[in-house]
């Protein structure tokens, strides 16, 4: 017998051991931040608001820090 399906999207009603609480990649609070640090955390959320990710690659975290504005400095 198959089953039934539960719905872990529901954040009004938390299932046993969840505390609603969305996981993070990296961390909930920007808090102790530098001024840059904290502008990277906020596109990296923004980035995967929009594309609906909770975690995202090293590529995308590159393409993040390019769209910021960052360049690798040559010696």
């Amino acid at each position: 017998m198959a089953r039934p399906f539960v719905d872990r999207r529901n954040y009004e009603q938390p299932s046993e051991g969840h505390s609603g609480l969305e996981r993070r990649q990296f961390t909930n609070s920007h808090d102790g931040l530098s001024e840059e640090g904290r502008e990277l955390a906020l596109a990296v959320d923004q980035y995967k608001l929009m594309h609906r990710r909770r975690f995202i690659t090293y590529e995308e975290v590159l393409g993040i820090v390019k769209e910021l504005g960052y360049v690798k400095k040559h010696d």
